[in-house]
């Protein structure tokens, strides 16, 4: 597809084309190819569905998918046959995508019995248009509609409403579902005022921290007096076990583009720069034909849509350090030099890249951002909760049953994400606490499990939404321990420049340490607290303050583990080795000589189908006859 876009002729033309592939006259089998499906063994399925398609002398079309949020679930595989229904398939092997294709082919047999769910239609958020499939046929009926899958089935997608769904590489496919149709209509249709009071009404805050209210963002760099602006998708994602942008860049990049049009128009901005980490490589690649491809069609680069409005992208890659989350750090990255943090004020929306008022917003902010334009201020605001209106994504991971990615509406609770998204629990140990907001953020008990996912609330709990990483931890877990590995990762990820950061934060983790190991003094907990509200007060940047979040946290909730590893030298979870003795129970243990496979040191010994013992002298304490015990036998003393 090629020519330049002017009208919204132009783009209701290409997005019919889009229509062709999405939905073909001949069978559509669909690859989750994102970086999670890639590492779960996707290019190998693509590669059997190829050829079993050519073999067979099949009509069928083999495309490729970003992730769908169930990452538990890769690789995902989708059969569309002509008219429909669009049918899931998860945890797909080269095998079974053979077996899967001869079976169509032969019998028109779509395998009921292996899917996991089926779609009756899809809605095009951006557009409010949507397209049904045909009734399933009878053996389809049992499978589960998507949105009664306990995964997906309190989800409202918005910033991932085409992740899954398209070919990311086909520009077309996104406009078929509403992409650039927001950006039309700023370009065309609104002053650059009434773009700004639209996402203020909306009640949009940044998703990739502390929750600024984007309107009010967008105003202060308006209103700066400058010839030359600039605009920045930050899309350097940091914190451990967190995914989101990276899928969202993958999946969806034309998106991302469209936000950053949007804001660009509202602020006066020609040149724009998105920040990704080096990491990142399947994004990056994706990023760079969106913005190709954009660029063909005259949706970035001069006179868009026939305006004199004006926009180039160009990508910018980091070098994975942390601290260039931060605004003023990642501007000195851009601008080639140390990524390390400055004093504010001057703010980045008057004084940014090279001196000059620039905007700096997150992806997923940026995602939401071209919905907002295409649906209305009202109907993004009907969604959330009072003072937090809309959704946003979390990456759901650690000791649950359902993991990936789940965006939901601002105001859910934590119970909810848990137990009716996440499924529960994925072992039989109770859930301890869920920890939010990446190494900045904190650990919330379970206790407080029917609070409100929110700015605020998570905020008076000590915690923070961060850029929506949730880690849910069970009965195994050991507080001190946890608090250590964020403060390892921080004190780790300090740029230096200031002392509190630099220095205060390594005095923390020595202090852990020592607690960990036993050797931990009364003095050392109110030393502790001591330090952490020095650092949160006096350090330079946004990530240094809060770097003892996790560490107060955990002491605010479970102080009494800190004090039995300081009074009693015990770890009640059994973790820190120097502090416990493995052990285990003659009574439950049946004798299945796992535990004598996984000790790495021989101190397990005993016959099979009889209780088994451990050698003290001998054993290291590494745990891993606990970890692979499928009785719980192995008790931590």
């Amino acid at each position: 597809m090629s020519g330049r876009i002017r009208t919204i002729e132009d783009l209701n033309r290409v997005g019919e084309s889009g229509l062709a592939t999405l939905y073909p006259d001949r069978l559509k089998i669909m690859i989750g190819s994102a970086s999670c499906g890639i590492a779960a063994g996707a290019r190998d399925v693509e590669a059997a569905a190829r050829e079993t398609v050519g073999n067979l002398g099949l009509e069928a079309a083999v495309t490729r998918a970003a992730c769908i949020g169930f990452c538990r679930r890769e690789p995902l595989v989708d059969l569309i046959p002509p008219g429909g229904p669009r049918v899931s398939y998860g945890n797909m092997t080269a095998k079974k995508m053979r077996e899967l294709i001869e079976s169509y082919a032969s019998s028109r047999d779509m395998k009921p019995d292996s899917a996991f769910c089926r779609f009756t239609g899809e809605t095009h958020v951006a557009s409010g248009s949507s397209h049904c499939y045909a009734q399933p046929a009878n053996g389809l009926l049992k499978v589960p509609e998507f949105s009664a899958v306990d995964f997906y089935h309190r989800q409202e997608r918005i910033i991932l409403r085409n992740c899954g769904s398209i070919d990311p590489l086909q520009i077309a496919e996104a406009i078929a579902r509403g992409a650039y149709r927001g950006a039309f209509r700023a370009i065309t249709a609104m002053t650059p005022e009434e773009i700004v009071r639209e996402m203020t009404d909306s009640g949009l805050r940044g998703r990739g921290g502390a929750g600024f209210p984007t309107g009010q963002k967008w105003e202060f760099a308006r209103k700066a007096t400058s010839d030359v602006k600039y605009f920045i998708c930050n899309a350097d994602e940091g914190d451990p076990g967190a995914f989101m942008d990276r899928s969202i860049l993958e999946g969806d990049p034309h998106a991302v583009l469209e936000g950053m049009l949007i804001g660009a128009r509202a602020v006066g901005a020609r040149e724009g720069f998105i920040y990704v980490r080096s990491e990142y490589p399947l994004a990056v690649t994706t990023m760079e034909r969106a913005i190709a491809d954009a660029e063909a069609m005259g949706l970035l680069g001069d006179n868009i849509f026939g305006s004199d409005f004006s926009f180039r992208v160009r990508i910018r890659k980091g070098a994975g350090a942390f601290v260039c989350g931060e605004e003023t750090a990642l501007i000195a990255s851009i601008e080639g030099r140390a990524g390390e943090p400055r004093t504010r004020p001057p703010y980045p929306a008057s004084q940014g890249l090279w001196g000059k008022p620039t905007v700096i917003n997150n992806v997923k902010t940026l995602a939401s951002a071209s919905a907002i334009l295409c649906r209305g201020a009202a109907w993004y605001a009907g969604r959330g909760a009072e003072g937090n209106r809309g959704t946003t994504v979390f990456s759901l991971v650690g000791a649950v049953k359902n993991t990936g990615l789940a965006e939901v509406p601002l105001g859910i609770t934590l119970r909810e994400m848990v137990y009716d998204i996440g499924g529960g629990m994925a072992g039989k140990r109770p859930l301890k606490a869920v920890q939010t907001g990446g190494p900045s953020g904190g650990c919330i008990p379970a206790s407080m499990l029917d609070m409100p996912i929110d700015y605020q609330k998570l905020a008076e709990a000590g915690s923070m939404m961060g850029s929506g990483g949730m880690i849910v931890l069970d009965a195994s877990t050991c507080m001190v321990d946890l608090a250590r590995f964020f403060l390892t990762f921080t004190s780790d990820e300090s740029c230096g420049k200031c002392a509190p950061c630099r220095e205060g934060t390594k005095q923390m983790l020595r202090i852990l340490t020592r607690i960990c190991e036993g050797a931990g003094r009364p003095e050392d907990l109110p030393t502790l607290e001591r330090l952490a509200r020095v650092i949160k007060s006096s350090s330079l940047c946004g990530l240094g303050g809060t770097a003892p979040n996790p560490v107060l946290t955990a002491m605010r909730y479970f102080r009494d583990e800190f004090e039995a590893h300081v009074n009693l030298k015990k770890c009640p979870a059994g973790v820190c080795r120097n502090l416990v003795k493995f052990r285990i129970d003659e009574k439950t243990c049946i004798g299945c000589g796992q535990c004598v496979e996984a000790c790495p040191v021989g101190a397990v010994s005993g016959e099979k189908k009889k209780p088994h013992a451990i050698t003290q002298a001998t054993c290291t304490k590494c745990g891993a006859c606990r970890s692979v015990c499928p009785v719980d036998a192995v008790t931590a003393e």
